[in-house]
């Protein structure tokens, strides 16, 4: 006997995703993807494409929310896409992830010293110097990048640019 949902979308629980599809290199395919999300009204928080050691196929590392059902839906909407090689859903196997981040902090004589003990911490790189910023190269999962920000937003962060999640099976 199957149990049916009856919940209102606003009460179920819509939790984090993140799928891998590789794909052929062909012309379009990323819009099909992208328009498979638009369609239906899937949102993407992050989309990170990027060549594998193959030149014929790349690899796309998606990040939706959703709850079970949705996030099933668009397995299986992904995997009747043509030019589609192979699709996971990271949300039960284990996975190695990672997201570079460049991140702009204000800095003035008194707070540089500790701006750059808080990146020497977080084992990350001060990639420019000007007089009154440090930009900062950060890479790692998103619980460390996450508590990077929060302790350069103190700084004041004058400008930010993310990659978005990159991921791979542990097996």
């Amino acid at each position: 006997m199957a149990l049916i949902n009856f919940s209102p979308p606003y009460q179920r629980e819509f939790m984090r995703h993140t799928i891998s599809v590789l794909v052929e290199n062909k012309f379009g395919v990323l819009t099909r993807i992208a328009g498979l999300f638009s369609g239906r009204g899937y949102n993407i928080d992050t989309l990170n494409v990027g060549p594998t050691d193959d030149p014929a196929t790349s690899r796309m590392t998606i990040v939706t929310r959703g709850d079970d059902a949705t996030l099933e839906q668009i397995v299986k909407q992904l995997e009747k896409l043509t030019d589609i090689l192979k699709v996971q859903d990271f949300r039960e196997d284990e996975y190695i992830d990672r997201e570079l981040v460049l991140v702009k902090v204000a800095v003035d004589s008194k707070t540089r010293a500790e701006v750059m003990q808080i990146t020497d911490i977080f084992r990350s790189k001060i990639v420019d110097v000007q007089p009154k910023s440090l930009t900062i190269e950060i890479t790692g999962n998103e619980s460390k990048v996450e508590k990077f920000l929060r302790l350069m937003k103190t700084f004041g962060v004058i400008d930010l640019t993310r990659t978005g999640k990159v991921a791979l099976p542990r097996k």
